[in-house]
């Protein structure tokens, strides 16, 4: 199949809806999104009732720039959302953070792709698959993609899906390059199926030979860097080590959060004793302690903080805050006891959910803090 993304109309953005702050919106979507969550679990994917709430609760839009309706929000104000949507859903929560996070990726991309994404209004989904995967070639006027991207989440509801390939060509490691393709130009092979976030429904995208124009694409060491010369909001300069697991730490520690309400919710009578007790209370000093950290990191980034230390320190935050919540929920099962365990019960999905985003890459010490935050605390090797 040959598509060229050029004669391919766009979806139509939701029209803009007032701006009345994330974080009252995101406590409304909570109570939304607890009510769906566990019809989402077992039927593996969200409700158009909940998609739509993302969209309207301004998540999508948050990193947007305001002349095309957008917020321009804050890392702080984002996480704080995300967080409180964990803990009622945490899988809405993950799809909820990545529309936001998407958007700021795609702020990289030239003035006319801004135009083509949000032109018509700022609530734009975009789903991202940030692995590099696939090939681009060049082509008069742009690229050919072609590949396979897979855990792409929330893909089933997007406008639009980024993704990295290689280019081509040239001396060296290849470049790698993000490209911006609209919904009708890709195809998605159902694939996810693992035991927890079920609901993110992070499928594979199909890219066969589609044409993607210059101004839909962005090379991948601006985004790394935060060099951006499309635009001057401070939230799409922010480079990307700084960030770093903040995406999908926030997520988790709304589930964790979730998670010690519904078992000290079944607590009760011969249930609590001294044991039960002291295993709750432990385990919420834990999830206390993440999200002291994770909110920490966002406010690193709102100062912008950019220095080697604060970037690495941010790294190091969010796989031990996905540490010490495992070992948190791992504490609220055996406390909950087998009743827990229940498959009407919200804690094993929160275990369930838990256990599987913070197996995300993103989250793991050698891979998103062990290099940069030794050398900060080492020195740099020998």
């Amino acid at each position: 199949m040959s598509v060229d993304v050029g004669v391919i109309a766009a979806p139509d953005a939701a029209p803009a809806v007032p701006d009345a702050g994330l974080v009252p919106a995101a406590d409304r979507l909570r109570l939304l999104a607890a009510r769906h969550a566990a019809d989402a679990d077992t039927g593996r994917s969200l409700s158009r009732e909940v998609t739509d709430a993302i969209r309207e609760a301004g998540f999508a839009r948050h990193f947007v720039a305001a002349r095309f309706g957008g917020t321009e929000g804050s890392f702080e104000d984002l996480t704080r959302a995300v967080i409180s949507v964990g803990e009622g859903c945490a899988a809405s929560a993950w799809c909820a953070s990545l529309a936001a996070y998407s958007a700021r990726f795609a702020s990289h991309l030239p003035e006319q792709g801004h135009q083509e994404l949000w032109g018509a209004g700022p609530d734009t989904f975009v789903a991202t698959g940030l692995m590099p995967a696939g090939r681009a070639r060049p082509a008069d006027g742009g690229w050919r993609v072609t590949g396979e991207w897979a855990y792409v989440s929330a893909v089933d509801f997007a406008d639009w899906v980024m993704v990295c390939a290689a280019v081509a060509g040239g001396e060296g490691p290849p470049q790698l390059r993000f490209f911006t393709l609209p919904r009708g130009t890709y195809t998605v092979r159902e694939t996810w199926d693992s035991v927890g976030m079920r609901a993110t429904g992070s499928h594979t995208v199909v890219v066969d030979d589609v044409f993607v124009p210059a101004h839909l694409t962005l090379d991948r060491a601006d985004m790394l860097t935060g060099r951006n010369g499309s635009s001057g909001v401070p939230a799409h300069s922010v480079p990307f080590q700084a960030v770093g697991g903040l995406t999908f730490i926030a997520p988790v520690v709304g589930a964790a959060t979730g998670a010690l309400a519904a078992c000290t919710g079944s607590i009760t009578g011969r249930r609590r004793n001294h044991t039960a007790e002291l295993t709750v209370v432990r385990a919420s000093g834990r999830i206390d302690a993440a999200r002291h950290l994770v909110e920490e990191s966002a406010r690193v980034l709102d100062r912008r903080l950019f220095t080697p230390e604060h970037m690495a320190r941010n790294e190091r935050n969010a796989p031990f805050a996905a540490e010490i919540l495992r070992e948190a929920v791992t504490l609220l099962v055996g406390a909950a006891g087998t009743g827990g365990l229940g498959e009407g019960h919200a804690l094993q999905r929160f275990w369930r959910d838990i256990t599987s985003a913070t197996s995300h890459v993103a989250l793991q010490y050698d891979t998103a803090a062990r290099k940069n935050y030794s050398a900060v605390l080492l020195g740099p090797e020998g």
